[in-house]
Protein backbone atom coordinates (compact mmCIF):
# COMPACT_ATOMS: atom_id res chain seq x y z
CA UNK A 1 0.00 0.00 0.00
CA UNK A 2 1.44 3.35 -0.98
CA UNK A 3 1.53 5.76 1.95
CA UNK A 4 1.11 9.50 1.46
CA UNK A 5 3.39 11.71 3.55
CA UNK A 6 3.52 15.41 4.15
CA UNK A 7 6.63 16.94 2.66
CA UNK A 8 9.08 18.50 5.07
CA UNK A 9 8.12 22.05 5.95
CA UNK A 10 11.49 23.41 5.01
CA UNK A 11 14.46 22.23 3.04
CA UNK A 12 18.03 22.46 4.11
CA UNK A 13 18.46 25.55 1.95
CA UNK A 14 16.31 27.59 4.30
CA UNK A 15 19.12 27.59 6.81
CA UNK A 16 19.01 27.87 10.56
CA UNK A 17 17.01 31.10 10.69
CA UNK A 18 14.25 29.79 8.48
CA UNK A 19 14.10 26.49 10.35
CA UNK A 20 13.86 28.34 13.65
CA UNK A 21 10.93 30.38 12.37
CA UNK A 22 9.16 27.25 11.19
CA UNK A 23 9.67 25.69 14.62
CA UNK A 24 8.21 28.78 16.26
CA UNK A 25 5.21 28.61 13.97
CA UNK A 26 4.60 24.95 14.77
CA UNK A 27 4.85 25.63 18.49
CA UNK A 28 2.34 28.46 18.12
CA UNK A 29 -0.09 26.10 16.40
CA UNK A 30 0.36 23.54 19.16
CA UNK A 31 -0.21 26.18 21.83
CA UNK A 32 -3.41 27.27 20.08
CA UNK A 33 -4.65 23.69 20.07
CA UNK A 34 -3.78 23.36 23.75
CA UNK A 35 -5.91 26.38 24.57
CA UNK A 36 -8.78 24.67 22.78
CA UNK A 37 -8.57 21.84 25.35
CA UNK A 38 -10.11 23.95 28.09
CA UNK A 39 -12.59 21.66 29.80
CA UNK A 40 -11.48 18.70 27.70
CA UNK A 41 -11.56 15.11 28.91
CA UNK A 42 -8.49 13.01 29.67
CA UNK A 43 -7.15 10.67 27.00
CA UNK A 44 -5.28 7.39 27.37
CA UNK A 45 -3.81 5.40 24.51
CA UNK A 46 -2.04 2.06 24.87
CA UNK A 47 -0.92 -1.10 23.18
CA UNK A 48 -3.78 -3.50 22.59
CA UNK A 49 -2.62 -5.90 25.31
CA UNK A 50 -3.28 -3.21 27.94
CA UNK A 51 -6.91 -2.72 26.92
CA UNK A 52 -8.33 -4.39 30.06
CA UNK A 53 -6.53 -1.93 32.32
CA UNK A 54 -7.40 1.40 30.70
CA UNK A 55 -10.48 1.93 32.86
CA UNK A 56 -8.39 1.99 36.03
CA UNK A 57 -5.96 4.51 34.56
CA UNK A 58 -8.77 6.67 33.23
CA UNK A 59 -10.55 6.79 36.58
CA UNK A 60 -7.30 7.96 38.17
CA UNK A 61 -6.99 10.77 35.62
CA UNK A 62 -10.62 11.83 36.13
CA UNK A 63 -9.91 12.23 39.85
CA UNK A 64 -6.99 14.54 39.11
CA UNK A 65 -4.28 11.90 39.45
CA UNK A 66 -0.82 12.29 37.99
CA UNK A 67 -0.43 11.30 34.34
CA UNK A 68 2.56 9.04 34.97
CA UNK A 69 0.72 7.29 37.79
CA UNK A 70 -2.16 6.70 35.37
CA UNK A 71 0.12 5.33 32.64
CA UNK A 72 1.85 3.01 35.09
CA UNK A 73 -1.50 1.86 36.47
CA UNK A 74 -2.29 0.66 32.95
CA UNK A 75 1.00 -1.10 32.16
CA UNK A 76 1.20 -2.72 35.61
CA UNK A 77 -1.80 -4.82 34.65
CA UNK A 78 0.13 -6.98 32.18
CA UNK A 79 3.19 -6.90 34.46
CA UNK A 80 1.19 -8.48 37.30
CA UNK A 81 -0.57 -11.04 35.11
CA UNK A 82 1.26 -14.40 35.12
CA UNK A 83 -0.73 -15.43 32.05
CA UNK A 84 0.65 -12.52 30.00
CA UNK A 85 4.05 -13.75 28.80
CA UNK A 86 5.02 -10.41 27.21
CA UNK A 87 5.97 -8.47 30.34
CA UNK A 88 6.64 -8.84 34.07
CA UNK A 89 5.67 -12.00 35.92
CA UNK A 90 5.52 -14.92 33.52
CA UNK A 91 7.48 -13.14 30.79
CA UNK A 92 9.28 -15.43 28.36
CA UNK A 93 12.93 -15.71 29.45
CA UNK A 94 16.32 -15.29 27.79
CA UNK A 95 18.24 -18.21 26.34
CA UNK A 96 19.41 -19.24 29.82
CA UNK A 97 15.88 -19.40 31.20
CA UNK A 98 16.09 -16.12 33.13
CA UNK A 99 13.36 -13.48 32.82
CA UNK A 100 14.99 -10.10 32.04
CA UNK A 101 12.81 -7.00 32.14
CA UNK A 102 13.17 -3.46 30.73
CA UNK A 103 11.16 -0.28 31.15
CA UNK A 104 11.27 3.47 30.65
CA UNK A 105 9.04 6.38 31.57
CA UNK A 106 8.82 10.13 31.05
CA UNK A 107 6.94 12.64 33.17
CA UNK A 108 5.90 15.60 31.04
CA UNK A 109 5.11 18.22 33.72
CA UNK A 110 8.55 17.94 35.34
CA UNK A 111 10.37 16.89 32.16
CA UNK A 112 12.04 13.97 33.90
CA UNK A 113 12.78 10.43 32.78
CA UNK A 114 13.74 7.09 34.28
CA UNK A 115 14.68 3.72 32.80
CA UNK A 116 15.91 0.27 33.78
CA UNK A 117 17.22 -2.61 31.70
CA UNK A 118 18.11 -6.30 31.99
CA UNK A 119 16.52 -6.48 35.43
CA UNK A 120 16.12 -9.84 37.17
CA UNK A 121 13.75 -10.78 40.01
CA UNK A 122 11.79 -7.49 40.11
CA UNK A 123 8.27 -7.75 38.69
CA UNK A 124 7.13 -4.14 38.28
CA UNK A 125 9.96 -2.54 36.36
CA UNK A 126 7.63 0.28 35.31
CA UNK A 127 7.53 1.32 38.96
CA UNK A 128 11.28 0.79 39.22
CA UNK A 129 11.89 3.11 36.25
CA UNK A 130 9.87 5.75 38.08
CA UNK A 131 11.94 5.15 41.22
CA UNK A 132 15.11 5.82 39.24
CA UNK A 133 13.54 9.06 38.03
CA UNK A 134 12.40 10.15 41.48
CA UNK A 135 15.11 8.89 43.79
CA UNK A 136 18.41 8.88 41.93
CA UNK A 137 20.53 11.36 40.07
CA UNK A 138 20.49 9.08 37.03
CA UNK A 139 18.19 8.31 34.15
CA UNK A 140 19.02 4.62 33.57
CA UNK A 141 20.16 1.71 35.72
CA UNK A 142 20.73 -1.80 34.37
CA UNK A 143 21.44 -5.33 35.48
CA UNK A 144 22.55 -6.13 39.00
CA UNK A 145 22.83 -2.46 39.93
CA UNK A 146 19.19 -1.87 39.03
CA UNK A 147 18.12 -4.90 41.06
CA UNK A 148 20.09 -3.77 44.10
CA UNK A 149 18.63 -0.27 43.78
CA UNK A 150 15.16 -1.81 43.66
CA UNK A 151 15.71 -3.75 46.87
CA UNK A 152 17.10 -0.63 48.57
CA UNK A 153 13.89 1.16 47.58
CA UNK A 154 11.71 -1.54 49.10
CA UNK A 155 10.96 -3.80 46.12
CA UNK A 156 10.73 -7.51 46.82
CA UNK A 157 12.76 -10.04 44.88
CA UNK A 158 10.68 -12.84 43.40
CA UNK A 159 11.00 -15.62 40.88
CA UNK A 160 9.46 -14.32 37.65
CA UNK A 161 9.69 -17.57 35.68
CA UNK A 162 6.31 -19.25 35.94
CA UNK A 163 5.90 -22.95 35.33
CA UNK A 164 4.13 -22.22 32.04
CA UNK A 165 6.95 -20.02 30.73
CA UNK A 166 9.58 -22.49 31.94
CA UNK A 167 7.96 -25.27 29.91
CA UNK A 168 7.90 -23.15 26.76
CA UNK A 169 11.58 -22.32 27.33
CA UNK A 170 12.41 -26.03 27.64
CA UNK A 171 10.52 -26.63 24.40
CA UNK A 172 12.48 -23.83 22.72
CA UNK A 173 15.76 -25.49 23.70
CA UNK A 174 14.73 -28.43 21.52
CA UNK A 175 14.31 -26.15 18.52
CA UNK A 176 18.02 -25.37 18.21
CA UNK A 177 17.21 -21.80 17.24
CA UNK A 178 19.12 -18.87 18.69
CA UNK A 179 20.09 -15.20 18.36
CA UNK A 180 23.71 -16.02 17.55
CA UNK A 181 24.72 -15.51 13.96
CA UNK A 182 24.03 -12.93 11.27
CA UNK A 183 21.29 -10.43 12.03
CA UNK A 184 18.76 -9.16 9.55
CA UNK A 185 20.83 -6.05 8.79
CA UNK A 186 23.95 -8.13 8.03
CA UNK A 187 25.03 -8.70 4.41
CA UNK A 188 25.13 -12.39 5.37
CA UNK A 189 21.53 -12.43 6.60
CA UNK A 190 20.50 -15.14 4.14
CA UNK A 191 22.58 -17.65 6.06
CA UNK A 192 19.67 -17.85 8.49
CA UNK A 193 17.20 -18.87 5.78
CA UNK A 194 18.54 -22.27 4.82
CA UNK A 195 15.85 -24.31 6.51
CA UNK A 196 12.16 -24.29 7.42
CA UNK A 197 10.15 -26.21 9.98
CA UNK A 198 8.80 -29.29 8.24
CA UNK A 199 5.87 -31.44 9.31
CA UNK A 200 8.10 -34.04 10.95
CA UNK A 201 9.78 -31.39 13.07
CA UNK A 202 6.48 -29.83 14.10
CA UNK A 203 5.24 -33.27 15.11
CA UNK A 204 8.40 -33.72 17.17
CA UNK A 205 7.83 -30.39 18.96
CA UNK A 206 4.21 -31.33 19.62
CA UNK A 207 5.35 -34.60 21.18
CA UNK A 208 7.93 -32.83 23.35
CA UNK A 209 5.34 -30.25 24.42
CA UNK A 210 3.07 -33.06 25.57
CA UNK A 211 5.94 -34.72 27.45
CA UNK A 212 6.68 -31.42 29.20
CA UNK A 213 3.09 -31.23 30.42
CA UNK A 214 2.03 -28.31 28.25
CA UNK A 215 -1.75 -28.45 28.01
CA UNK A 216 -3.14 -29.57 24.67
CA UNK A 217 -4.94 -26.26 24.12
CA UNK A 218 -1.67 -24.39 24.78
CA UNK A 219 0.66 -26.47 22.63
CA UNK A 220 -0.01 -24.54 19.44
CA UNK A 221 0.78 -21.19 21.09
CA UNK A 222 3.89 -22.63 22.75
CA UNK A 223 5.21 -23.99 19.45
CA UNK A 224 4.53 -20.65 17.79
CA UNK A 225 6.57 -18.88 20.50
CA UNK A 226 9.41 -21.31 19.77
CA UNK A 227 9.27 -20.93 16.00
CA UNK A 228 8.62 -17.18 16.03
CA UNK A 229 10.20 -15.56 19.13
CA UNK A 230 7.71 -12.89 20.28
CA UNK A 231 8.63 -9.29 21.06
CA UNK A 232 6.22 -8.78 23.93
CA UNK A 233 5.86 -5.20 25.14
CA UNK A 234 3.19 -2.81 26.36
CA UNK A 235 2.95 0.98 26.38
CA UNK A 236 0.63 3.68 27.66
CA UNK A 237 0.57 7.45 27.09
CA UNK A 238 -1.64 9.67 29.24
CA UNK A 239 -3.07 13.14 28.70
CA UNK A 240 -4.87 14.92 31.54
CA UNK A 241 -7.64 17.45 31.07
CA UNK A 242 -5.22 20.24 31.98
CA UNK A 243 -2.77 19.18 29.26
CA UNK A 244 -0.24 17.32 31.45
CA UNK A 245 1.29 14.30 29.70
CA UNK A 246 3.35 11.22 30.53
CA UNK A 247 4.29 7.88 28.98
CA UNK A 248 5.60 4.49 30.04
CA UNK A 249 6.79 1.37 28.19
CA UNK A 250 7.58 -1.99 29.79
CA UNK A 251 8.66 -5.38 28.43
CA UNK A 252 10.28 -8.74 28.99
CA UNK A 253 12.00 -8.19 25.67
CA UNK A 254 12.65 -10.69 22.93
CA UNK A 255 12.02 -14.27 23.93
CA UNK A 256 15.17 -16.43 24.09
CA UNK A 257 17.44 -13.39 23.68
CA UNK A 258 21.15 -13.38 24.48
CA UNK A 259 21.47 -12.42 28.18
CA UNK A 260 22.02 -8.69 28.60
CA UNK A 261 20.29 -7.73 25.37
CA UNK A 262 18.48 -4.39 25.56
CA UNK A 263 15.85 -3.51 23.00
CA UNK A 264 14.12 -0.21 22.45
CA UNK A 265 11.78 -0.27 25.48
CA UNK A 266 14.25 1.12 28.04
CA UNK A 267 15.75 3.62 25.59
CA UNK A 268 14.41 7.14 25.99
CA UNK A 269 13.52 8.35 22.50
CA UNK A 270 13.08 4.84 21.11
CA UNK A 271 10.60 2.83 23.18
CA UNK A 272 9.08 5.87 24.86
CA UNK A 273 9.23 9.63 24.52
CA UNK A 274 7.14 12.44 25.98
CA UNK A 275 7.52 16.16 25.36
CA UNK A 276 5.13 18.22 27.46
CA UNK A 277 4.93 20.84 24.71
CA UNK A 278 4.05 18.43 21.91
CA UNK A 279 2.91 14.93 22.78
CA UNK A 280 3.81 11.39 23.82
CA UNK A 281 4.60 8.23 21.86
CA UNK A 282 5.47 4.61 22.53
CA UNK A 283 6.55 1.61 20.50
CA UNK A 284 6.28 -2.17 20.34
CA UNK A 285 7.88 -4.53 17.86
CA UNK A 286 11.36 -4.89 16.37
CA UNK A 287 13.41 -3.08 18.98
CA UNK A 288 16.72 -3.07 17.16
CA UNK A 289 15.18 -1.33 14.16
CA UNK A 290 13.46 1.26 16.35
CA UNK A 291 16.67 2.09 18.21
CA UNK A 292 18.43 2.89 14.94
CA UNK A 293 15.89 5.55 14.00
CA UNK A 294 15.09 6.86 17.52
CA UNK A 295 11.49 6.24 16.56
CA UNK A 296 9.40 7.90 19.25
CA UNK A 297 11.64 10.96 19.50
CA UNK A 298 11.43 11.35 15.73
CA UNK A 299 7.63 11.11 15.90
CA UNK A 300 7.48 13.89 18.47
CA UNK A 301 9.79 16.09 16.41
CA UNK A 302 7.64 15.43 13.35
CA UNK A 303 4.60 16.66 15.24
CA UNK A 304 6.53 19.65 16.53
CA UNK A 305 7.15 20.55 12.91
CA UNK A 306 3.48 20.36 12.00
CA UNK A 307 2.73 16.73 11.11
CA UNK A 308 -0.43 15.08 12.40
CA UNK A 309 -0.01 12.03 14.68
CA UNK A 310 -0.79 9.76 11.73
CA UNK A 311 1.65 11.50 9.40
CA UNK A 312 4.34 11.56 12.09
CA UNK A 313 4.07 7.84 12.75
CA UNK A 314 3.88 6.80 9.12
CA UNK A 315 6.93 8.90 8.29
CA UNK A 316 8.96 7.02 10.89
CA UNK A 317 7.80 3.65 9.57
CA UNK A 318 8.94 4.74 6.12
CA UNK A 319 12.40 5.38 7.58
CA UNK A 320 12.56 1.68 8.48
CA UNK A 321 11.47 0.83 4.93
CA UNK A 322 14.25 3.03 3.55
CA UNK A 323 16.81 1.34 5.83
CA UNK A 324 16.23 -1.80 3.79
CA UNK A 325 15.73 0.04 0.48
CA UNK A 326 12.16 -1.19 0.31
CA UNK A 327 13.22 -4.86 0.22
CA UNK A 328 9.93 -6.56 1.07
CA UNK A 329 11.63 -9.92 1.63
CA UNK A 330 13.68 -8.60 4.52
CA UNK A 331 10.97 -6.24 5.73
CA UNK A 332 8.74 -9.27 6.22
CA UNK A 333 10.91 -10.08 9.24
CA UNK A 334 10.36 -6.64 10.79
CA UNK A 335 7.31 -5.16 12.43
CA UNK A 336 6.78 -1.98 14.40
CA UNK A 337 3.74 -0.43 15.99
CA UNK A 338 3.69 3.16 17.23
CA UNK A 339 1.12 4.69 19.58
CA UNK A 340 1.02 8.46 19.16
CA UNK A 341 -0.81 11.04 21.30
CA UNK A 342 -0.64 14.76 20.61
CA UNK A 343 -1.08 17.46 23.24
CA UNK A 344 -4.50 18.44 21.86
CA UNK A 345 -5.84 14.90 22.24
CA UNK A 346 -5.42 13.79 18.62
CA UNK A 347 -3.94 10.29 18.37
CA UNK A 348 -2.95 7.54 15.95
CA UNK A 349 -1.85 3.93 15.94
CA UNK A 350 0.39 2.90 13.04
CA UNK A 351 2.14 -0.35 12.13
CA UNK A 352 4.46 -1.64 9.44
CA UNK A 353 2.28 -4.70 8.74
CA UNK A 354 -1.39 -5.50 9.30
CA UNK A 355 -0.57 -7.90 12.12
CA UNK A 356 1.57 -10.77 13.37
CA UNK A 357 -0.88 -13.41 12.15
CA UNK A 358 -3.98 -13.60 9.93
CA UNK A 359 -7.17 -12.38 11.55
CA UNK A 360 -5.36 -10.62 14.41
CA UNK A 361 -4.48 -7.08 13.33
CA UNK A 362 -2.35 -4.71 15.34
CA UNK A 363 -4.53 -2.51 17.55
CA UNK A 364 -4.35 0.63 19.64
CA UNK A 365 -6.41 0.81 22.84
CA UNK A 366 -8.05 4.19 23.45
CA UNK A 367 -9.97 5.70 26.37
CA UNK A 368 -11.26 9.26 26.08
CA UNK A 369 -14.46 8.66 28.00
CA UNK A 370 -15.21 5.76 25.68
CA UNK A 371 -13.10 2.60 25.87
CA UNK A 372 -12.33 0.94 22.55
CA UNK A 373 -9.84 -0.96 20.40
CA UNK A 374 -8.98 0.42 16.98
CA UNK A 375 -7.05 -1.21 14.18
CA UNK A 376 -3.77 0.49 13.37
CA UNK A 377 -3.06 2.09 10.01
CA UNK A 378 -0.46 -0.10 8.29
CA UNK A 379 2.14 0.44 5.61
CA UNK A 380 2.01 -3.08 4.15
CA UNK A 381 -0.91 -5.46 3.91
CA UNK A 382 -0.27 -8.89 5.35
CA UNK A 383 1.50 -10.42 8.32
CA UNK A 384 5.11 -10.18 9.40
CA UNK A 385 7.44 -13.01 10.40
CA UNK A 386 9.59 -13.05 13.50
CA UNK A 387 13.37 -13.07 13.27
CA UNK A 388 15.45 -15.19 13.48
CA UNK A 389 13.86 -17.92 11.39
CA UNK A 390 14.03 -21.39 12.90
CA UNK A 391 17.11 -23.46 12.17
CA UNK A 392 15.85 -27.04 11.97
CA UNK A 393 18.22 -29.87 12.90
CA UNK A 394 18.89 -32.59 10.36
CA UNK A 395 16.33 -35.37 9.98
CA UNK A 396 18.77 -37.79 11.62
CA UNK A 397 18.24 -36.04 14.96
CA UNK A 398 14.45 -36.03 14.77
Amino acid sequence: MKVSRRELLVGAALGALGADRVGQGAEARIEAKQRMRAGAKPVLIAAGNAYAYLNAGYELLKKGGDTLDAAITVVRGPEDDPNDDSVGLGGLPNEEGVVELDSSCMHGPTRRAGAVGAVHNIKNVSLLAREVMLHSGHVMLVGEGAERFAVARGFQRENLLTDASRKVWLLWKEAHSDWWGPGLSSPQWRERLHSDAGAAYLDRLTSIAADLGIATDRQGAAIRDVLFPPTGTTHCSALAADGAMSGCTTTSGLAWKIPGRLGDSPIIGAGCYTDQDVGSAGATGSGEENIKIAGTHTIIENMRNGMTPLEAGMDVLQRIVRTYKGDRERLTFIDMTYYVLRKDGAYAGVSLWTGYEPGRPHTIAVHDGELRLEKTVNVFEGVSREWPPLVVPSTSTL
